[in-house]
């Protein structure tokens, strides 16, 4: 029988088949405190009853279940041996009725991977918590079932499990006789239905809503976290963005949240960000913030609250019938996460946010080889999890923003209200929406959706700009280009404005016009007759996805008074394009690295301030010409701590520069007041050296050799926690020895003990740019095992380990060779796989080409 990984085709076959009408589900969790179970994985009961209905009686068909053994299947009241019907991932279902009754009783096992039901202990107090997480596919290691989106049914769910524990679901729940009891879900995809348990702390609140008819909404609102992070847990500022998101939706939605009470559980070793189970949305922990973090942090944080919400209509409500419509929930909520953030909290400058880093992400994953049309080919289950990508996200969100633009925010909010009604609780595809977007623009969608949604790439648009002998603009014209292996060039709805520097040098906005570029060559009429301007920024206010590029006289403006940019977005915007100017070895590193010297410490947005700094760090490793490497950390550890000194006490700027500072120091001083700021004898004026800095100030110290073991062991005694456990692993695992390594190597690589966020802090830790000549060994090794760890290994630590220990540092030819070798000795290998591996050849092969146009430019 077919393994572990369904196709569409067999989901296609099912769905024309079967319909649910419902789950029962119970499961016994007392089995997760307490002494082991002697061999083999630790345990739990689960019986699960399901109720579905064949339109062929007779037929065959099979339910998808992953568990270490089963103990009893009894299908329409008959006995069937589980030996025989059960292969480890499917049951066979054999002459079908036209109504069934399936009950399977088996024993699946706790995760260590995050997928499934995920059993942590907390190292401070040796408490137990368990959670569920399944997108795409791993409801079925927790109870038996049909694993596909499109086979909706209400779901009924009981727990049993330690007493001093409290148990939630997606329904509300009681506690009787022992057992939690959860209300019945509306139907629901199996991936999105959740379970968590344990003694975690919990805070309630509550949101209220009177329609305009007088019908009054109450929704029951919670807020969860393991005991050990409950004084750092700030839930008044989660229910805050709640409430506001949920008055955000209703206004622009009209239609009531459908699924009751609204939990949120900030968790352990959380694989995602966070996952939309109606009613139970699940948020990693690191959202609770230990140390002082900046506000970029905390818009963060309501970003991931109102991009899960938003995904109670998009996705839970509605869901599409199969991953290749992904984009159909996530895109959205990429969307809607930005969009409720400016409309209904604090953050009011979360489009810059979007613009300079999400958008960033897109760029890079629509530029590899393994790019793919908003609406993928989806052909498997392992396709599907590595589609959860900047694509499916943030390009989608961002086709989305063009698409606004396009019909106008009134239409395209009227066509998701109009989608909410016509199939709430349904699944649909690309189509469906399309049709409802066509009704309320009166807009044939069918050319935009061919060029944003079923094509890959991304477009460069350039200005060009032609004077009059009166120095005034003659003709300015948009330039669009496209990649040679994806040339679709696209209609994209922009705004073009012109800058020039004031009387008091600021260098400000003083013509801009929107015009729709079509085909290889635009002009923009309306600007004709304007004034020269020393900047053109082609894609003005990020109405569209593209890359800006410069010309001339604008890159020369930006190389000089770049810090001058007075607009925030204006300001966002340029730096991103100087950003994909160097990955694409247009502009050297070096250039950049200048430019952020001269003109970071004036910018105003710390989320654009951090994103500089995580792309001068990945630039002066990945894109710096070999031999300036060194002379580059210096100048970045000199920049830094300069703009450290300068910084206003106790500020964000300063908390930023400060953690900057640490990533590039290296130098014997900088190591020195590194460790003399842990140890109190250095101060800087304002600046908190709390637990989570102190990690940050050690890291660089131990992967340098500047700190031991014995100083890893002695901050895990100050920081006995669940954090300082795995930053000290990464720590440990850094230090520059080939004893530490080949240790490192076989924890993660030979060994599946370590659970899933060990396995990542290992792997952190594992490959330091400094440490180039220690990592050779590695990378024969790592062509050796790939193939036998992804076949071994559950998807998400094979995706980690490949991904996580590529030879990316060791950045030459022959790696770039070696890796060639692999992919042309293994074209059978699992497509997954290789997908990963052609990857990381393409971040490899433009790093060599950035190196060479930074090498290029020592001469000037």
């Amino acid at each position: 029988m077919p393994g572990e990984n369904l196709s569409r085709d067999e989901a296609r076959e099912r769905a024309a088949l079967l319909s649910v009408d419902g789950y029962e589900v119970s499961l016994d969790v007392r089995s997760a405190t307490g002494d082991t179970q002697g061999e083999g994985p630790r345990t739990f009961r689960s019986v699960t009853t399901i109720r579905f209905r064949c339109n062929e009686p007779g037929a065959s068909s099979f339910a998808d279940l992953i568990a270490p053994s089963v103990t009893a299947v009894s299908l329409n009241g008959r006995d069937l041996d589980p030996s025989e019907v059960f292969d480890g991932s499917r049951i066979a279902l054999e002459d079908l009725a036209a109504d069934n009754e399936l009950v399977v009783d088996a024993q699946c096992a706790y995760s260590r991977t995050g997928e499934g039901m995920h059993r942590f202990v907390d190292p401070e107090d040796g408490e137990v918590y368990l959670y569920t997480q399944y997108e795409p596919a791993d409801s079925r290691r927790v109870f038996a079932n049909f694993e596909q989106p499109d086979l909706k049914a209400p779901f009924r769910f009981e727990v049993r499990a330690p007493e001093e524990w409290t148990v939630w679901s997606n329904g509300a729940g009681e506690r009787v006789d022992g057992v939690w009891r959860f209300a019945e879900t509306k139907p629901i995809s199996t991936y999105i239905t959740c379970v968590v348990a344990g003694p975690y702390h919990y805070v309630t609140d509550s949101y209220e809503r009177v329609s305009e008819d007088g019908t009054r909404l109450e929704i029951p609102l919670g807020a969860l976290c393991r005991k050990g992070l409950a004084p750092h847990f700030d839930a008044d500022d989660v229910f805050l963005v709640t409430k506001q998101g949920l008055d955000f939706f209703h206004d622009h939605f009209d239609f009531p949240y459908p699924f009751g009470k609204y939990d949120q559980a900030f968790v352990p070793e959380y694989n995602l960000g966070a996952m939309e189970n109606p009613g139970m949305v699940t948020f990693r922990e690191e959202y609770i913030f230990r140390g002082k973090v900046t506000r970029a942090s905390y818009e963060g944080r309501a970003n991931t609250i109102l991009h899960e919400m938003a995904h109670m209509w998009f996705g839970d409500l509605v869901t599409m019938e199969w991953w290749d419509d992904l984009w159909l929930k996530e895109s959205f909520a990429d969307f809607m996460g930005a969009f409720a953030n400016v409309g209904a909290t604090r953050f009011k400058d979360a489009w810059i946010t979007f613009a300079n880093r999400r958008k960033a992400w897109a760029y890079r994953a629509d530029q590899l080889p393994s790019t793919h049309p908003i609406t993928a080919d989806i052909r498997d289950l392992e396709d599907a999890k590595l589609n959860f990508d900047g694509i499916t996200y943030a390009k989608g969100a961002s086709a989305l923003k063009q698409l606004v633009a396009y019909v106008g925010q009134d239409a395209f909010l009227e066509g998701a209200r109009r989608y909410f009604k016509r199939h709430a609780y349904g699944n649909t595809r690309l189509g469906d929406l399309l049709s409802v977007l066509e009704e309320t623009s009166g807009r044939d969608m069918t050319a935009w959706s061919r060029s944003w949604l079923q094509t890959a790439g991304v477009n460069a648009l350039t200005p060009q700009v032609l004077l009059g002998a009166a120095g005034t603009v003659d003709e300015l014209a948009v330039v669009q280009e496209a990649a040679e292996s994806h040339p679709e060039l696209r209609p994209h709805r922009v705004a073009v404005g012109l800058y020039r520097r004031t009387a008091g040098g600021a260098l400000e906005r003083y013509a801009r016009a929107e015009v729709d570029v079509e085909g290889p060559r635009t002009v923009v009429a309306e600007l004709a007759g304007a004034e020269a301007p020393e900047l053109v920024l082609v894609n003005d206010d990020d109405l569209t996805y593209c890359k800006t590029r410069f010309d001339d006289t604008s890159l020369a403006t930006l190389r000089e008074h770049l810090g001058a940019l007075t607009d925030p977005l204006a300001r966002a915007l340029c730096w991103s394009a100087l950003w994909n100017m160097t990955r694409d070895a247009l502009l050297p590193t070096r250039d950049f690295a200048e430019l952020v010297l001269r003109f970071a410490g004036r910018e105003s947005d710390i989320g654009v301030l951090q994103m500089l700094h995580a792309w001068t760090g990945s630039a002066l490793v990945h894109y710096a010409a070999p031999d300036w490497r060194e002379t580059g950390g210096r100048l970045l550890a000199e920049g830094a701590l300069r703009e450290l000194r300068d910084a206003a006490p106790g500020g964000e700027q300063q908390l930023a520069w400060a953690r900057f500072f640490a990533s590039v120091a290296s130098g014997e001083a900088d190591l020195a007041l590194l460790r003399g700021l842990l140890e109190g004898t250095e101060k800087i004026d304002g600046l908190d050296v709390d637990q989570e800095l102190r990690w940050v100030f050690l890291a660089p110290l131990a992967f340098h050799g500047a700190a031991d073991e014995g100083d890893l062991a002695a901050e895990l005694v100050r920081d006995d926690t669940a954090s300082g456990k795995r930053h000290q692993v990464r720590c440990l695992a850094s230090r520059p020895s080939d004893v530490v390594k080949a240790q490192a190597w076989a924890q993660v690589v030979e060994s599946d003990k370590l659970s899933n966020a060990l396995v990542e802090a290992t792997i952190a830790g594992f490959a330091q740019p400094s440490q180039r000549e220690l990592l050779a060994p590695y990378t024969e090794k790592y062509f050796a095992a790939i193939e036998r760890l992804w076949a071994e290994r559950s998807i998400q630590i094979g995706m980690d380990v490949v991904r996580g220990l590529f030879p990316s540092l060791r950045d030459s030819r022959d790696t770039l060779d070696a890796t060639d070798a692999w992919l042309s000795a293994h074209q059978d290998a699992a497509p997954a796989l290789r997908r990963l591996v052609l990857e990381a050849r393409d971040d490899l092969a433009r790093a060599l080409r950035a190196q060479a146009c930074d090498g290029a430019a020592a001469g000037r």
